[in-house]
């Protein structure tokens, strides 16, 4: 099944792509020096299932098949299982004891096989897993990856991915999707390093050994300990504080007598204030606004994946530029590059958690949108596996994504989708991360159990009353301007209310932040989420068209307006 494009459009960094892509070490919290990339062109074909493996395309990993970069550039039915075949070879001196395979992401269910041996199985399309393959290593080796994905059935988490993309539903992905490597370690190796830190003290556990040595530099020298039980404690003096003004990194890297590894933390704090009978939330002690931008991390010839891993710095940099701080990263994991761009930039996130379930386009968009904001959730999406499912994938989302400083806020669920026994869902999180801000229901329904008070507005005024939580607009926007040059669907493109020129755009948003923004910062708006980084498929409401090419609004048209907020939460 051929899918349906007007327009193909790729992106500046598209246009030359290396013949082996993402060659970049795909783990920047934990890296040692051991990779090896096994992106490139691997041979790929369909099949039914229980059939025969037929190779008779060839795949550009780790870019998605339905995606223009993979070469494949087709949806197939999900009766369909995607094939994938590469042979590979060990160089000399590569293996150090044991050889760790990994994937980094594969929608939505894969079996991975190493010369005819089923390594390991994994159900989930948005999150990595790995298998020691040592004892099926040869001279000469070949690697089979067996896929499914199945949407129809909402029990795993899918985002924005549907069969019939339209309006704000978007072309599904599957397959491989990110990097997939080797890397080799010591028969004993540290498998994982966990910061906790908390002001000035801080805390470091390793697992996998216990006795290890931490180098660390700071401004004010270097640190350097010792343990015999795999837990580093001690103490900074003069803490640097991490923010997106200054987004300060510590270095450090732990050693065994046979491993290294590198690693770095942050130190900043969140908490919630009543500062001038207003509930505010705070960044390092002081009131912040969350200044951001929807970003859901679609590319026009990548989709789930950009062409190279630089653009995620280069996007960042420019939405910096605008005078943003935070992207609120929607209903999608992204690779761990783009959050380590994001702690070293300096841009915080508002991390989602990926939907399941069935969406009700009546109950969850008009009615809500109407007024109708409660949400009697106890015994909607009911399903039991679905439930299970979405709890687990928010448990690993944690535990894969919270040694990141950018990440300073959680959305459980998004509008309503997929939504059940939400104040027990903020309690599971809140037991997994008491660290960061939590927002429970997103959007029109309100929650009990949540650290703010979120609200979506589109179509009408942001009217802003002091509540007993702070409040945020975590998604609003907005105006639409349509570069038909840059543009993927000119006959189905919409917006939230059209600009019919580029000047008339800027001066619409200017106003939409003017009147409605900067005022309500007063009363006690915390943050604001606008309708979105770029466009995507028949949405043309971004800042940025989908192929990256056209910037709507530039810095000097827009950074009075990010000056003016910073000024008016100053004043709180």
């Amino acid at each position: 099944m051929q899918k349906k494009r007007v327009n193909k459009m790729l992106t500046p960094a598209g246009e030359n792509l290396p013949e082996i892509p993402w060659n970049v070490y795909p783990r920047p919290k934990m890296r040692r020096n051991s990779f090896l990339t096994l992106n490139g062109k691997w041979k790929f074909g369909v099949k039914d299932k229980g059939g025969e493996n037929v190779f008779d395309s060839e795949i550009l990993v780790p870019f998605p098949p339905e995606s223009i970069l993979s070469g494949i550039d087709k949806v197939f039915p999900e009766d369909k299982t995607r094939v994938y075949c590469r042979d590979f070879f060990i160089p000399k001196g590569f293996n150090k004891g044991r050889i760790i395979l990994h994937f980094g992401a594969v929608d939505q269910i894969a079996r991975v096989f190493v010369n005819g041996v089923l390594v390991v199985e994994h159900t989930g399309g948005y999150t990595p897993f790995s298998a020691d393959v040592t004892d099926y290593i040869r001279d000469e080796n070949q690697i089979v990856v067996e896929v499914n994905d199945y949407l129809s059935n909402f029990i795993l988490p899918y985002g924005k991915q549907t069969a019939k993309p339209h309006g704000m539903w978007y072309t599904p992905v599957s397959g491989i999707w990110q990097t997939v490597w080797l890397e080799s370690v010591p028969t004993e190796y540290i498998k994982s390093v966990k910061t906790d830190c908390n002001g000035e003290k801080i805390k470091i556990i390793i697992d996998g050994v216990k006795n290890a040595k931490l180098s660390l530099n700071t401004p004010n020298g270097k640190i350097v300990k010792n343990t015999e039980n795999g837990i580093f404690e001690f103490t900074i003096e003069e803490p640097i504080f991490w923010s997106p003004e200054n987004p300060y990194l510590y270095d450090f890297t732990v050693t065994t007598q046979c491993d290294h590894v590198y690693s770095y933390f942050a130190i900043r704090t969140l908490e919630v204030k009543t500062v001038n009978g207003i509930k505010r939330l705070c960044l390092n002690g002081k009131p912040y606004f969350f200044h951001g931008l929807l970003d859901q991390g679609y590319f026009s010839d990548g989709l789930f994946l950009p062409a190279t891993p630089e653009t995620y710095g280069e996007e960042i940099l420019k939405v910096k530029a605008l005078g943003f701080n935070t992207l609120r990263k929607h209903i999608k994991i992204e690779p761990q590059i783009f959050y380590y761009e994001c702690d070293r930039k300096g841009i915080i996130v508002w991390q989602d958690m990926i939907n399941n379930g069935p969406y009700n386009f009546f109950s969850d968009t008009p009615l809500p949108t109407l007024g109708f904001i409660k949400k009697k959730d106890k015994r909607i999406h009911n399903n039991k596996a679905q439930r299970e499912a979405f709890l687990s994938t928010m448990e690993k989302t944690v535990e894969l994504l919270k040694e990141h400083p950018s990440i300073c806020y959680w959305t459980i669920f998004n509008e309503g989708w997929g939504q059940f026994e939400s104040e027990k869902a903020y309690e599971a999180l809140k037991a997994l991360d008491k660290t960061r801000f939590i927002d429970t229901t997103s959007g029109w329904f309100k929650c009990g159990n949540s650290d703010v008070e979120s609200k979506h507005v589109y179509f009408k005024k942001i009217k802003i009353k002091p509540a007993d939580k702070p409040v945020v607009v975590s998604e609003f926007g907005g105006s639409a301007y349509i570069d038909y040059e840059h543009v993927y669907n000119p006959e189905k493109a919409h917006g939230y209310g059209q600009s019919r020129t580029r000047e008339r755009f800027v001066e619409n948003t200017r106003k939409l932040y003017k009147e409605q923004i900067i005022p309500a910062i007063e009363k006690g708006l915390c943050g604001a989420i606008y309708t979105q980084v770029s466009d995507i498929e028949d949405e043309t409401n971004g800042l940025f068209t989908y192929d990256r090419r056209v910037d709507k609004i530039l810095p000097e048209e827009f950074k009075d307006i990010s000056d003016a907020i910073k000024t008016q939460i100053e004043k709180v």
